[in-house]
């Protein structure tokens, strides 16, 4: 399934592609209490509208903010007999907010932003989450079923896909050209090189968000992927396999090697996603790996950048075009919604739209088909189309990927292994010994 899903995704990358009469360019120009982002007010919903509660991650600060204000603005106008009462909360707070609605099974939106895999799917064991079989299907011709795959349970979907995004190594190239390197590194051993080189020249080589722990992962779960390959990683995060795997220790003593040898800021464990972003794209650190929502950002902000992927660590087991991601930002509806029916009509619409414009800003590759003007997708947008098309396996985020129980866990034992308080053997004991 994931070789089939990721034939579907080249297919659509190589018709928005053809669409923009473009080949992809490697470099461009130019816990806590959940408590929503400051939100401008929003106009009351008029006398006889329906109104369709709404939650997701869209913060001010998010890169896909603009869409989906574009989105459902765009909603309403071709349905005023409808209002969209949206929040935004920030990502981490969310995960807290909404686990705890949905096993409460009250004060639950109409709508909700999820991530699909066994996130969503807890939900829907517990009863929680519409189908939407029949929503889908006006939408079949514009959104391959296969893109549902990572949110269809029991052969029956829950929610509707917005956009497609990987890991992704994002390189400032003139920081690079400092330490001698005219190009993205795409093997371990130059990798290191270039940044012993960068460390020489008095320039950090990564910044990692240690306040948000999935930020980590953006780091972890590539090297472990590039260590094993993608289809053990996939059984492990399936729960078909465990941890107990001696390669995985070398992953993570890779990692924590890269640490003690100054490739990363020091200050990074103390620092949020947006600080680490911001330093990037101020020029401050020579790389970022992060998610290719980031694309618009660094896009805009760095003058000459350039995409890649992190380096093969076991050629016997992993290849280079092996990626983490897929198919995961969705948009689902509640089942105990009194307007289920057409809140999952309103979020395929809406999900469609935010798919749009979230491609052209950059802040995500299309689930759907594009059906309009392609010809100012983004050169680093491009770029990480061209490595999805020619990618040969890909492995869902692991903090989605798997259960809310051994996501906790395994979280825990990521957040340590940043800080260095566990190692290589510590980390696949316990999650050996708490996971399976």
């Amino acid at each position: 399934m994931k070789k089939i899903l990721a034939l579907a995704l080249a297919l659509v990358m190589i018709f928005a592609l053809a669409a923009c009469g473009q080949q992809a360019a490697p470099a461009a120009t130019a816990a806590p209490a959940a408590e929503p982002a400051a939100e401008p007010a929003a106009e009351p919903a008029a006398e006889g509208q329906t109104v369709l509660t709404m939650w997701c991650i869209a913060t001010e600060s998010d890169a896909n903010r603009p869409a989906y204000e574009a989105a459902i603005a765009a909603f309403e106008e071709a349905h005023p007999d409808i209002k969209i009462e949206w929040e935004a909360f920030e990502n981490e707070s969310y995960k807290t907010k909404i686990k705890a609605a949905m096993n409460a099974g009250t004060d639950l939106p109409d709508i909700f932003f999820t991530w699909s895999g066994a996130f969503l799917g807890d939900f829907v064991d517990a009863g929680r989450v519409y189908c939407v079989n029949d929503a889908y299907k006006p939408f079949a011709d514009q959104l391959p079923e296969v893109m549902l795959s990572n949110s269809t349970y029991g052969g029956d979907h829950y929610a509707i896909p917005l956009t497609y995004n990987i890991v992704t190594l994002f390189a400032n190239m003139d920081l690079l050209a400092e330490a001698g390197w005219d190009h993205v590194p795409q093997t371990y051993e130059d990798l290191t090189a270039c940044c012993d080189a960068l460390v020489a020249k008095g320039i950090v080589p990564f910044g990692c968000a240690g306040k948000e722990t999935w930020c980590v992962t953006e780091y972890l779960e590539p090297i472990i992927q590039k260590t094993i390959g993608y289809e053990a990683l996939n059984a492990i995060f399936s729960g078909e396999a465990t941890w107990n795997d001696p390669a995985i220790a070398t992953a993570v003593s890779t990692f924590q090697e890269m640490i003690n040898k100054g490739y990363f800021d020091p200050n990074g464990m103390a620092l949020g996603n947006d600080e680490v972003k911001a330093n990037f794209i101020a020029g401050k650190t020579a790389f970022y790996q992060n998610g290719s929502w980031n694309c618009g950002e660094v896009n805009d902000g760095v003058a000459n950048a350039a995409v890649g992927l992190f380096p093969v660590m076991d050629a016997e087991k992993a290849t280079y075009g092996q990626v983490i991601g897929g198919p995961s930002d969705s948009l689902a509806v509640t089942a105990s919604s009194p307007n289920a029916e057409l809140a999952a009509q309103a979020a395929f619409e809406i999900g469609k739209e935010i798919c749009h414009y979230g491609y052209l800003a950059g802040s995500g590759l299309p689930a759907w088909t594009p059906d309009y003007d392609t010809s100012e997708v983004k050169p680093l947008v491009a770029a990480v189309a061209d490595i999805v098309a020619n990618s040969d396996g890909m492995t869902l985020f692991g903090d989605t990927a798997m259960s809310a129980e051994p996501t906790g866990t395994y979280l825990d034992y990521v957040s340590l292994v940043y800080g260095c308080e566990v190692d290589g053997p510590g980390f696949v004991e316990g999650l050996t010994q708490n996971i399976g």
